[in-house]
């Protein structure tokens, strides 16, 4: 039984490498892709901080959160981060986004889209662990509330004796600060959700992830 477990547990947590390698072999197959779906590809060839990392470089070039991006900074944002695109497929990317020709996307319209997509079961209980740690309700997080209410017990590395709780918090952290030049404590929702929604994609059981967010986060 605790064998059963165990394995279980250890599943859970490898199932994100698979998916990082399903993303490599797919982009090396040498077949033509969508550019919106070949960069969701690279951003999984990372792992859960693949699209984070995307969202949190578009969030500090946001200066005036105004949540627009021109060409030239969305341009800046890919290349920044490193992600393989060239320079047809992101202004291909570009003029899609920008449908009333004014120049500028919405940065949240195009992650949207670039996110796998997730069902509302799913979607519901990503934002109901968001919003359990955001107790005054103002719309993000910090490393405070993250290490009061993240749950380390099925951490292999925890369960070994690896790594104590705070190593892994601080670990796990770190994710959330994935591609920010100046790292600041704070994870947005969108980022939230932009972690979880590759989390999500290598998973294919909703159970599974349900139970996966439920035990990680004490819902």
């Amino acid at each position: 039984m605790e064998s059963n477990a165990k394995m279980q547990r250890e599943n859970g947590f490898t199932k994100e490498a698979n998916l990082q390698n399903l993303a490599k072999r797919e982009l090396a197959n040498g077949l033509d892709k969508d550019p919106i779906y070949k960069l969701r590809l690279q951003c999984f060839s990372r792992g859960a901080t693949g699209i984070l990392g995307l969202s949190r470089t578009f969030r500090v070039m946001d200066d005036d959160g105004s949540k627009t991006l021109s060409a030239e900074e969305f341009k800046k944002g890919i290349s920044d981060v490193g992600l393989d695109v060239s320079e047809s497929e992101i202004s291909d990317m570009f003029t899609r986004f920008d449908a009333d020709g004014s120049g500028t996307i919405n940065m949240t319209e195009f992650l949207d889209k670039l996110r796998p997509p997730m069902n509302e079961g799913r979607l519901s209980i990503i934002e109901k662990a968001f919003d359990k740690m955001d107790a005054n309700d103002d719309g993000q997080i910090t490393e405070t509330d993250l290490m009061n209410l993240y749950s380390v017990k099925d951490h292999p590395k925890y369960l070994s004796g690896e790594m104590t709780k705070s190593e892994i918090l601080r670990e796990f952290l770190k994710n959330f600060e994935a591609g920010a030049p100046n790292p600041d404590g704070i994870v947005t929702k969108e980022e939230f959700i932009n972690y979880y929604s590759t989390i999500s994609a290598s998973i294919d059981n909703d159970a599974y992830f349900d139970l996966v967010m439920r035990r990680a986060y004490n819902l």
